[in-house]
């Protein structure tokens, strides 16, 4: 299986409980790239530019991509949200 399969089969486990549909069949994962050395790279488009559960969403994402033995490197961007740039702070510190 690729990589890519992985992190999108991973990724459908994170439910948006308002929704109780997965993230990646609402939509909200854009632009998911794997590099040849496996650095991977993801845009997460919370459903609403004010959606109240953005941030523990963004953490679920980084936690399951992460926990991918294969995954050497993830940057993951959020877009098109209200805090992105906070939220986008808060993903970097939580990688260093």
């Amino acid at each position: 299986m690729k990589l890519k399969d992985k992190i999108i089969d991973e990724l459908r486990t994170v439910i948006d409980p308002e929704t109780a549909m997965d993230v990646v069949s609402m939509g909200l994962i854009k632009d998911l790239t794997v590099s040849p050395e496996n650095n991977v790279s993801l845009k997460f488009r919370p459903s609403s530019p004010v959606c109240p559960l953005a941030f523990p969403l963004a953490l679920e994402i980084q936690k399951k991509v992460k926990n991918i033995p294969e995954v050497k490197d993830l940057k993951i961007t959020v877009t098109d949200y209200q805090k992105a740039a906070e939220l986008n702070k808060l993903l970097q510190d939580e990688l260093a």
